[in-house]
């Protein structure tokens, strides 16, 4: 396969933004669509049972600590390098890790849980949730931002 039809097959496999491609099928090089979102949060795809979303955390930037209660979580570091907090409750972080790229962090429902952005580029996280969380093609531009919904109509 030439270097031209290797560009072209992938620009097909790379998403433009934001748009939420659920509950179709899709191959996608993942690490390339996190690497194109800019927002705090996007859906990437929307099923009825798994939800995919992209995160773009700025330089010393955070998600925020947060628990679900309801779901268990993956979240995949892309690009960039994270500090991870897990805890029992907001209080009490058992664990602090560090995540670079490739990194996978498995966290279970009722496990109080945070990303801090402590490189120097933007920290770019796909993150997996079973059952969704955030209704189809939500976008959230900033983390003090309330998630809205596009329209691509």
């Amino acid at each position: 396969m030439s270097n031209s039809e290797n560009s072209n097959r992938d620009a097909a496999n790379t998403p433009t933004f934001p748009y939420d491609y659920g509950p179709n099928s899709l191959v996608i090089d993942l690490n390339k669509a996190a690497q194109q979102n800019d927002n705090f949060r996007s859906t990437l795809w929307t099923g009825t049972y798994l939800q995919v979303t992209l995160m773009s955390i700025p330089v010393h930037g955070s998600i925020g600590m947060e628990v679900h209660t309801d779901h268990d979580q993956i979240l995949r570091i892309e690009d960039g390098l994270g500090l991870v907090q897990l805890g029992e409750t907001q209080l009490s972080m058992y664990g602090q890790y560090l995540a670079f790229s490739n990194y996978v962090i498995l966290v279970p429902a009722g496990i109080w849980h945070n990303i801090i952005n402590i490189g120097n580029v933007p920290l770019k996280i796909s993150s997996f949730y079973a059952p969704p969380h955030y209704a189809w093609n939500t976008v959230q531009r900033t983390r003090a931002s309330e998630p809205s919904l596009q329209n691509n109509s």
